[in-house]
């Protein structure tokens, strides 16, 4: 393999990078060259101040095999580190981009190359939300016992997700008796009210930033994310939407009473399954429980669409298992100099 060290983000990568990650370990919305250029643009909506680019590409015979796309920067214990694009706050899932049967190869060539490269004098190289089905943890213990690095793992977050049978009526009777009967009691309710609810997916660019501008402000109603969304934040997530938007794997969906939005879920629609990015709510609709009520239809949307998995990502709250999930786990993998 060739390795090749990019300190700019690689424009002319675009097409390589989406094809490989097709084929690779981990094919996850926020691997998409679009979304690591972005991320890289905002530097984690102001998460990464001092961050260089360490992204390491391999070819053999010309054709790309393996990307490393990693940054340099003081981690949050003030450690010179290397760490994946994405890291860590706002992308749920992180890995390597390589195909199964080059992982091994790939990372035998990169851990010496990047303590051999001229770059800056790193401790530690920390990747962070590792899905527990990657490959990529035993290979990087197999591969930091070889060149001489100290290994660790650690659990991180549950992940938990629903697998989707494809019928709404399969779906609810696999469910708890009475959070079954819960959910159909309130979406019964909301649509019964005086004032009645419904819900949309949002299709219309034009309205798209008058959206963003209303799901930015429901955020801001919970206290943890008017924190979360500091300017820096606020411009990177805007970004984000509007690229998910062009690429065709947004589904911001809105819930309404009375013409006023009550509840938004902003979502990928990406690789048959849906992946719950970030939600909020307005508390002068709690007694039609909006999020309640948009969870349930966004669960019979996908079943009836043939999706096949509902992802919510990380975090352990108490109604993603109400709604059926079941636990999966993000990890952390550090090496050490």
């Amino acid at each position: 393999m060739e390795l090749t060290l990019h300190t700019s983000f690689p424009d002319e990568l675009h097409h390589e990078w989406n094809a490989l990650l097709d084929e690779s370990i981990s094919h996850v919305p926020f691997l998409r060259f679009e979304y690591l250029r972005t991320w890289w643009q905002h530097r984690g909506g102001g998460e990464w101040p001092q961050a260089e680019l360490v992204l390491v590409t391999a070819r053999e015979k010309n054709q790309l095999v393996g990307i490393a796309p990693l940054f340099f920067t003081p981690d949050h214990a003030g450690r010179p580190a290397l760490m994946l694009l994405g890291s860590i706050e706002i992308s749920d899932y992180l890995d390597l981009i390589v195909r199964p049967a080059d992982l091994h190869k790939f990372l035998d060539q990169l851990l010496p190359f990047l303590v051999q490269s001229n770059l800056p004098a790193w401790q530690v190289l920390d990747l962070y939300n590792l899905l527990d089905s990657s490959p990529t943890m035993p290979a990087l213990e197999t591969a930091a016992a070889k060149h001489g690095l100290a290994f660790s793992q650690t659990r991180l977050q549950h992940s938990p997700y629903i697998p989707l049978p494809g019928d709404w009526e399969t779906y609810l009777a696999s469910i708890d008796k009475k959070q079954r009967h819960e959910i159909r009691r309130k979406m019964r309710r909301a649509e019964s009210a005086e004032v009645p609810a419904r819900w949309y997916i949002v299709e219309d660019g034009t309205t798209l930033d008058a959206d963003i501008d209303t799901f930015l402000a429901m955020m801001e109603q919970d206290p943890d994310k008017q924190a979360f969304l500091t300017p820096d934040m606020r411009r990177m997530m805007r970004d984000l939407i509007r690229c998910a938007f062009e690429e065709n794997c947004l589904l911001m969906a809105f819930m309404e009473v009375g013409g006023e939005k009550a509840a938004c879920y902003l979502v990928f629609d990406y690789l048959n399954r849906l992946w719950v990015y970030n939600s909020g709510f307005d508390r002068r609709f709690l007694e039609y429980s909006p999020g309640w009520v948009l969870l349930g239809y966004l669960l019979q949307w996908a079943n009836e669409q043939g999706r096949a998995e509902f992802d919510f990502m990380r975090g352990d709250e108490a109604y993603k298992y109400r709604f059926g999930a079941v636990d999966r786990f993000v990890l952390r993998a550090t090496l050490s100099r």
